[in-house]
């Protein structure tokens, strides 16, 4: 027994020299980003857009992992289950901090399970039709979905969503029902909003852009506190009109709890460095992101503002996982 617990000693002590030895040649091979939805969203181009300098600047490959399910809850709770060593990261989404309000048995406590690693982005909604509908400005929209309570439906890239929450929040402040119909991610909603099987969708402006530059989509009006530089001359529905309502969407980077100090270091500096590099910078912004960056710190504290803000809002808005 007593030889048993020696052993048992000397490999705790081994564990303990190795372990700040190995954060410090971190990373020594590819690591993951899981992207906690279907390819063809938000998350999904915005993943696949910092890959290839995020890589560059670790020095290994950044494989792009599409975990879709559970309102992202598959992908999340994937990477509160990692190893703390740094190789499995997610993008998180609004959907981090707003499904506590959706659900009751979530496989994560996004407050104590995750390291925060850097803010990427805040990213304004923008409202879209088929070109076949016969709304053509905000106004017309409103009207008619209010001569057909119930009977309009809208889509989103699932329950939680930043499309589902966006929509709720909207229909609740406009006076407006309508049908929501959740799909596993934003391509297959971008699909049928196309072929007009939804009539409207509160879309990321990655997601929409190119079928609105296209003409297979019509954009009404936009999120943000100010318009798009991406869509100029769409306004927004602060400007037509709701005054007071402003939403974004955002994403960051979070890894695994207990990440050592030396391994958030390097994925601090590699972060921040991919998000100034002007090639990636440009792109992102040319999909409608508003870049923020900033510390590990500061995104800890944007997560607990919004698990803050949607406990607040869903006491005054009902917010169902599924319509």
């Amino acid at each position: 027994m007593r030889g048993l617990l020696h052993r048992y000693i000397g490999v705790l002590l081994l564990c303990a020299l190795v372990s700040p030895a190995q954060a410090q040649t971190f990373p020594d091979r590819p690591v993951r980003l899981i992207v906690p939805y279907a390819p063809g969203g938000i998350t999904d181009i915005t993943a696949r857009m910092l890959g290839p300098r995020l890589a560059e600047e670790l020095g290994q490959q950044v494989v792009v992992d599409n975990r879709p399910g559970g309102a992202g809850m598959i992908g999340f709770g994937m990477v509160a289950r990692a190893p703390a060593d740094g190789y499995t990261l997610v993008v998180a989404t609004t959907a981090l901090a707003a499904n506590p309000i959706l659900f009751k048995d979530i496989p994560y406590d996004a407050r104590k399970d995750f390291t925060p690693l850097g803010l990427i982005g805040l990213v304004p909604l923008v409202l879209v039709v088929p070109p076949s509908s016969p709304a053509t400005t905000l106004t017309e929209f409103l009207a008619l979905v209010r001569a057909k309570p119930g009977e309009v439906n809208y889509g989103s890239a699932g329950n939680g969503s930043d499309n589902h929450l966006a929509a709720e929040l909207f229909n609740h402040l406009a006076g407006i029902r309508a049908t929501h119909v959740p799909y596993r991610g934003g391509g297959q909603v971008m699909t049928d909003l196309i072929a007009g099987r939804v009539a409207y969708v509160f879309a990321t402006l990655p997601s929409a852009l190119p079928f609105i530059g296209e003409g297979r989509l019509r954009a009404l009006a936009t999120t943000g506190q100010t318009r798009s530089p991406a869509l100029p001359q769409v306004p927004t529905v602060a400007e037509t009109a709701m005054p007071d309502f402003v939403l974004y969407a955002w994403l960051g980077l979070l890894g695994p709890a207990g990440l050592p100090a030396p391994v958030l270091r390097r994925l601090e500096t590699a972060i921040a460095a991919t998000l100034r590099h002007p090639e990636t910078a440009e792109r992102l912004r040319g999909i409608g992101h508003e870049l923020k960056g900033g510390t590990p710190q500061e995104m800890g504290a944007h997560l607990e503002r919004e698990l803050d803000r949607w406990a607040e809002l869903a006491k005054h808005v009902r917010f169902d996982a599924a319509n």
